[in-house]
């Protein structure tokens, strides 16, 4: 495919970078779709970074030339729950520019924006004819996202009247995110799997019910990948998450340095003397050396030793220190891609022909199938 020189990605991220079957990466011989989504719904703090996105350009850069890496980021999922226009439009670019800044490379994935192709919309609907209700409204996801979206309390708070169509249904069109590309393999969270697994179940029913002797989709296999679970800098026992209302709670892929050292400076730890991995008894302090670990390549247990008899506040600036060799390189690219409109319309516009192009040959089979041909 014709198109521009795609600009050289950063290299500082080398080294940093039930019912359903789960995988370990990359062992197969066999050539492999791996599909995975991402909400532009504001910019991604270090635990989406060490959760999810390095692991992506992990499996981006230990694929071979037989598999196929595609990563979308999802609009029409974003759209669920309310969402400033203005703002979601420049969501969008700002997460395109993160992902080419933290090491997703153009030239070994396809990524692009999920409302670009209308093969997803599409085989959602036929998806959603074989779907029943009752299934849907089993899925607890829906309440979780609500909670986090009004800052509430717990799900005890949320009912039904909050519940608009698109946000019911839209595991249906998360699996059609997926089996538009027949995708082999997805790499997921804790948060997830319940959906994969409704992947899995539609699916099958559509081979059962269409293409018995020849199936038209891959039973999709949850991909496991190593996955550090960062905690929240002023609430232990909770996830670091965008929604919280505590800004310094978090540390964004674009915070400066004075904001770093200032938020880890200000984490929540324990008054015990020394410093211990222990997530159970301490996990303010675990989780600082989770973070320094992740982002040194060693194990918590061992930083922990290194520290065993120093103080929390030396830990803390040394943590901020680590993080911040880690981001630099990537927050001063996606300062300078966010502003090159041009760099970031042609990768979407290539990306959207690279997934249109894989995604018509599956809606052309289904269509044939289900007897529009």
């Amino acid at each position: 495919m014709q198109g521009v020189m795609l600009t050289r990605l950063p290299r500082c991220l080398a080294r940093h970078s039930r019912r359903f079957a789960t995988a370990p990466a990359l062992k197969d011989d066999r050539p492999r779709t791996i599909f995975s989504g991402i909400q532009p719904t504001g910019i991604l703090h270090l635990g989406n970074y060490l959760g999810a996105l390095s692991n992506w350009v992990k499996l981006q850069n230990e694929a071979r030339p037989s598999d196929d890496i595609i990563f979308s980021i999802v609009g029409w999922h974003a759209i669920t729950l309310p969402q400033d226009p203005k703002q979601l439009s420049a969501a969008r670019k700002d997460m395109l520019a993160t992902l080419l800044a933290f090491g997703i490379d153009p030239k070994k994935a396809v990524v692009f924006f999920q409302e670009d192709n209308q093969c997803h919309t599409e085989l959602s609907w036929i998806l959603s004819c074989i779907t029943p209700v009752q299934r849907l409204r089993r899925m607890t996801t829906w309440k979780s996202k609500i909670v986090d979206k009004r800052n509430a309390n717990d799900e005890s708070e949320i009912d039904e009247s909050m519940l608009h169509a698109g946000l019911l249904t839209y595991p249906i069109l998360q699996a059609a995110d997926i089996l538009a590309y027949k995708a082999t393999h997805v790499p997921v969270g804790e948060d997830q799997t319940q959906h994969l697994e409704l992947t899995r179940e539609l699916a099958d029913s559509f081979n059962r019910k269409f293409s018995p002797k020849r199936r038209c989709f891959p039973i999709p296999t949850q991909l496991t990948t190593p996955c550090r679970r960062v905690l929240s800098l002023k609430d232990p026992s909770s996830k670091m998450s965008k929604s919280s209302p505590l800004v310094s709670s978090r540390i964004l892929l674009t915070d400066t340095t004075s904001d770093i050292l200032s938020k880890f400076k200000g984490a929540v730890t324990d008054s015990v003397q020394g410093i211990s991995y222990d997530p159970a008894n301490r996990p303010g302090a675990s989780n600082l050396l989770s973070i320094y670990a992740a982002c040194t390549g060693e194990e918590a247990e061992t930083v922990a030793a290194r520290y065993a008899n120093k103080g929390h506040a030396e830990l803390k600036v040394d943590v901020a220190d680590v993080v911040e060799n880690m981001l630099k390189g990537p927050r001063a690219e996606f300062e300078r891609l966010r502003n090159d409109h041009g760099y970031l319309a042609e990768v979407a516009k290539e990306g959207a022909e690279k997934a249109q192009e894989r995604s018509r040959k599956t809606l052309q089979e289904v269509r044939t199938l289900v007897g529009f041909c």
